[in-house]
């Protein structure tokens, strides 16, 4: 409830000639037998493609970010579904559990591809699509999801962007490869998700993966307001003592939300095989 209210707050207060519809809570069926409780953001005038399913990190919904992403995004004239893979299991945060029962790349993934379905066969959906958008744990299920397999409806899936990922899974795997435009935008600094490994995948994919590296930032670099801190306890970090630095950084924040609607606004419309067979 929390969230809804505080998401509902910011987008009151965007721009009245920009304003958007209520968050409101829909149910979507997973894989495993579970109901995914989410929150939808639809804007109240056109529409832009594609629509987007946001997916959060190993704390579950982060208020803070959440929402701000939520309004800049609705702002924009985007759909957005914010699936919560946690919350509707009853498990709360993760970040310093280390069997995890619900991981990017299992459970988690599935989550995204029921989300991303869905969202895609709803009415008044642009078609052509759906993006995947995520932050930490769901930035590396954005890289699990968008992974060319078999299970990847074709034409679900328009574009990928991932807010510090845990590349190393994907840059370790050979046969992994994105199913559409990657988007990476992580912190020099990050000691959380290292930057290494996603300069590795996106070197193998030159023209499939952007990356964009923040000098001096660190994890959550695009929370607002958000003042660095230390923390303690983690499951998996870089260097393997459960420490990390997390909080904003203006500069990186700022070029992000520039960032991000231009590499959505570039993104070509995914042909379904029947349509190109027209």
């Amino acid at each position: 409830m929390r969230w809804l209210l505080l998401i509902a707050a910011m987008l009151l207060s965007a721009a009245p000639l920009r304003a958007q519809t209520g968050p409101v809570t829909v149910h979507i069926p997973a894989s495993d037998g579970a109901i995914l409780n989410a929150t939808l953001i639809r804007p109240d005038w056109a529409v832009k493609a594609p629509a987007l399913v946001a997916l959060h990190g190993c704390g579950g919904p982060f208020p803070r970010r959440d929402a701000q992403w939520a309004q800049a995004l609705a702002a924009d004239g985007h759909i957005v579904l914010f699936p919560d893979s946690f919350g509707s299991r009853g498990l709360g945060s993760q970040c310093q559990v280390k069997s995890r029962i619900i991981s990017p790349t299992g459970q988690r993934r599935r989550d995204a591809l029921a989300a991303a379905a869905w969202l895609a066969a709803q009415p008044g959906t642009p078609p052509g699509g759906v993006a995947l958008i995520g932050w930490s744990n769901g930035a590396s299920t954005v890289l699990a999801a968008g992974r060319a397999a078999p299970d990847v409806p074709a034409g679900l899936i328009r574009g990928l962007l991932a807010f510090y990922p845990g590349c190393r899974p994907a840059a370790k795997n050979p046969g992994w490869a994105p199913v559409a435009p990657l988007l990476v935008m992580i912190g020099e600094s990050d000691d959380w998700t290292p930057a290494a490994p996603c300069r590795d995948l996106a070197a193998r994919f030159p023209g499939r993966i952007t990356l964009v590296t923040y000098p001096g930032a660190w994890h959550e670099f695009d929370v607002a307001d958000w003042p660095v801190r230390v923390r303690h306890g983690l499951a998996y970090t870089a260097g393997g003592d459960g420490v990390a630095h997390v909080g904003g950084d203006p500069a990186a924040r700022q070029d992000a939300l520039t960032r991000v609607p231009a590499f959505l606004a570039a993104l070509p419309p995914i042909a379904t095989p029947a349509q190109a067979n027209r």
